[in-house]
């Protein structure tokens, strides 16, 4: 495997008809952007990687051609909720000033439902204020978390989770371009693992390519899928009282085999419902608790921690 950077940006889509899957919206969104002047605020929401923040960066591309790094600007709002961003960064970008050959100035707020309602409501005034030179496209997981007069202010696309067989088409396409040899099991694997997520499943292609050929050993060991037994561990421990020792495990499993914490807590559901216990309702809202907490931004290494801690408690 040749040193190439990063897959998912060397194999990320230039123009809207290279997107995988997504037929109808892309259709829609070229029909939009034919005429660029006539063009609406557009809001894209979906489950990560569908092709959300590739769509919009398609449509800087195709409308802006020359000019797209110099009027685009493209913000996460996740990193940076508060009105202080829309203020400062947003409204800065958006002022009219000297327009080249170009229809309009585009800003990409990506992970939008994250911002503060304050912040929703300032960046409103601006999109009205600024609709005769400037562009929005908000992305969203969740829509419901965006106010009504920003929705009611843009066209609004719903991106569908990509099929199993699409998401195996494309990476054999890119293993192929890369020289690596693999399986159809091995794709599969690293689709059932991805759910659904191009960008998760491409940089699990390229993780895997590392070891070795594509095969489903190999994604196993890249994606820290051989360790997930020992979640199951984790779960005796903790009803059992051993708190210290579950912890300790946990920390392993996240620090040293690189098992994310959603990960964790997916397969500690699944091992809850294998070991059939008595109090199942009662762990399962304890998990889904404490996933809610850090899903909002607690600390995940204190609330896991806590989390078989009243794990523990159960059986007292």
């Amino acid at each position: 495997m040749s040193a190439t950077g990063m897959w998912v940006e060397k194999y990320r889509p230039k123009i809207l008809s290279d997107i995988v899957n997504q037929t109808e919206i892309i259709g829609s969104l070229e029909a939009l952007i034919a005429n660029p002047a006539d063009m609406p605020h557009l809001l894209f929401s979906g489950s990560a990687g569908v092709g959300k923040t590739t769509a919009a960066m398609c449509i800087s591309n195709q409308i802006l051609g020359e000019y797209a790094k110099e009027y685009t600007l493209e913000l996460n709002a996740s990193d940076e909720r508060g009105i202080g961003m829309v203020r400062e960064k947003v409204k800065k970008f958006s002022r009219f000033a000297g327009m080249a050959d170009a229809p309009f100035k585009l800003i990409i707020l990506d992970e939008a439902d994250e911002m503060t309602n304050d912040a929703q409501t300032a960046l409103r005034r601006i999109i009205e204020d600024t609709a005769q030179y400037c562009r929005f496209i908000l992305i969203a997981n969740n829509i419901s978390k965006i106010i009504e007069p920003i929705q009611s202010r843009c066209a609004t696309f719903k991106f569908t989770t990509i099929p199993e067989e699409d998401v195996i088409d494309r990476l054999g396409e890119i293993a192929k371009k890369e020289k690596i040899k693999f399986d159809k099991k091995g794709l599969k694997a690293i689709c059932e693992y991805s759910e659904g997520d191009m960008r998760h499943a491409i940089n699990l292609l390229q993780a895997t390519a590392s070891i070795g050929d594509i095969t489903d050993e190999h994604v196993k060991a890249s994606a820290g899928l051989t360790k997930t037994s020992d979640v199951d561990t984790v779960l005796k421990m903790a009803l059992d009282g051993k708190i210290s020792d579950a912890r300790e495990k946990m920390i392993e499993l996240i620090k040293v085999y690189g098992m994310s914490e959603s990960d964790f807590l997916k397969y500690l559901n699944s091992a809850v419902f294998k070991s059939k216990h008595k109090k199942l309702s009662q762990i399962l809202e304890s998990i889904a608790k404490y996933d809610y907490r850090i899903l909002v931004g607690a600390n995940p290494e204190i609330q896991l921690s806590a989390l078989l801690a009243e794990l523990a408690s159960l059986e007292e």
